[in-house]
C-alpha cells in the first residue's frame, strides 16, 4: 500500500503545482494591460508619453511643432476633436491644450484615451502634467466638454544624439469604451471649473503675446488696464472706426464674447483672431481681471511668460 500512498500523494502535489502556474498565468493576463503601460510609460517605448507632477526644465532655444491627432473607437459613439491643429513651442516650455468629446448617444458612457507620439523616439521627451487620460472618463448623455492637456518637451531631446533631427512630434490620442466603468472621473468637472488666472497667464503668454503686452502696444494695444476701459482708447494706438465707435467697455462678459468671435461682435473689427475653447476664454478674462486689480491697486503685475514659438 506504501507505494499507493506515495504515487497519490505525487498526484496531488503535481496537480497543486498545475493549479499554482494556472493561477500565475490567469494573474498574470489580468494585469498584462497595465504591466505592459507601466513599462511603456517608464521607458518611452512605442511612443509612450511620461507622466511628470511639474515643469522644472528651462526653455531653451530649440523651437518644436507639435501636431495633435485623434480617433475613437468603432464601438464609442463620441465625436472627439483637437480644438487646434498644431502649435509651435520651444523645448523645456510648458503648453496648455484642449480637445473636445461630446458623447452623441442617449447614455451615460464611460471611455478611456490611449495615446502616443511619434516619431516613437521622442516619446520618453514627452511630459504630460495634465491630461484627461490618466484615468477613466464618464460622459453623460448628449454632452460636451473641452478638456485641458499641459505638457513640455524635456531640452534634453536636442542633446540626444538619436532625437537631435527631430523637429515635429505627433501627439495621438484614441478613446475607446472603458473596460473598467466603475470609479471613472466625471469629465463635466472640466466645463464646471472656477476660473484659473494661472492657467490664463499661461494661455495669455501661448496665443495673445505674440501681438499684446500689459504695458505697451505692439501689434495689438496694451491690455494691463483692460477692464473697466472704453474699447478703442488708448491714445495713439490705430483703432478700427468699428471698434471706436462701438460703445464696448472691457468687463468679463464684453472681453469673453470679444474672444469668442471679434469679428462677430463687432463687423469690421481689425482683430483677426478668435479663441474657441470655453475654459481658455474663462481663464484669459480671470487672468486679465487679476492684472487690472493689481494695476488698481498700485502693484506692478509680473509680464507673461514669452510666447513659446
Amino acid at each position: 500500500m506504501s507505494w499507493f500512498v506515495r504515487g497519490k500523494s505525487g498526484r496531488r502535489a503535481t496537480l497543486i503545482g498545475l493549479l499554482a502556474v494556472v493561477a500565475v498565468m490567469l494573474t498574470l493576463v489580468s494585469y498584462s494591460v497595465t504591466l505592459y503601460r507601466l513599462f511603456c510609460e517608464a521607458t518611452g517605448a512605442f511612443g509612450t508619453t511620461q507622466r511628470v507632477a511639474a515643469n522644472a526644465s528651462a526653455a531653451t532655444g530649440r523651437r518644436l511643432t507639435v501636431l495633435f491627432d485623434t480617433s475613437v473607437a468603432p464601438n464609442l459613439p463620441w465625436r472627439f476633436v483637437p480644438m487646434q491643429r498644431k502649435i509651435e513651442l520651444r523645448a523645456g516650455r510648458s503648453a496648455l491644450v484642449f480637445f473636445e468629446a461630446e458623447n452623441l448617444s442617449d447614455a451615460e458612457i464611460v471611455g478611456h484615451a490611449t495615446f502616443n507620439v511619434t516619431p516613437e523616439k521622442a516619446g520618453v521627451f514627452f511630459k504630460k502634467i495634465e491630461c484627461f487620460c490618466f484615468t477613466e472618463e464618464r460622459l453623460a448623455a448628449h454632452a460636451k466638454v473641452q478638456m485641458p492637456v499641459e505638457f513640455f518637451v524635456d531640452p534634453a531631446i536636442g542633446r540626444d544624439p538619436n532625437t537631435a533631427d527631430i523637429d515635429q512630434i505627433t501627439l495621438s490620442y484614441t478613446f475607446f469604451r472603458s473596460a473598467r466603468p466603475d470609479g471613472a472621473a466625471d469629465l463635466a468637472r472640466f466645463a464646471n471649473a472656477p476660473p484659473d488666472a494661472a492657467a490664463g497667464e499661461q494661455l495669455f503668454a501661448e496665443q495673445c503675446a505674440g501681438c499684446h503686452a500689459l504695458d505697451t502696444a505692439r501689434i495689438g494695444p496694451p491690455l494691463g488696464h483692460l477692464i473697466g476701459r472704453r474699447a478703442g482708447s488708448v491714445p495713439g494706438y490705430p483703432y478700427s472706426p468699428a471698434l471706436v465707435q462701438s460703445g464696448i467697455v472691457w468687463s468679463e462678459a464684453t472681453l469673453t464674447s470679444w474672444l469668442a468671435g471679434p469679428q462677430a461682435m463687432v463687423p469690421g473689427a481689425l482683430m483677426p483672431m478668435a479663441v474657441p475653447e470655453v475654459a481658455a476664454r474663462r481663464d484669459i478674462v480671470a487672468y486679465l481681471e487679476k492684472v487690472a486689480a493689481q494695476a488698481s491697486a498700485g502693484q506692478a503685475p509680473a509680464a507673461p511668460a514669452r510666447p513659446p514659438g
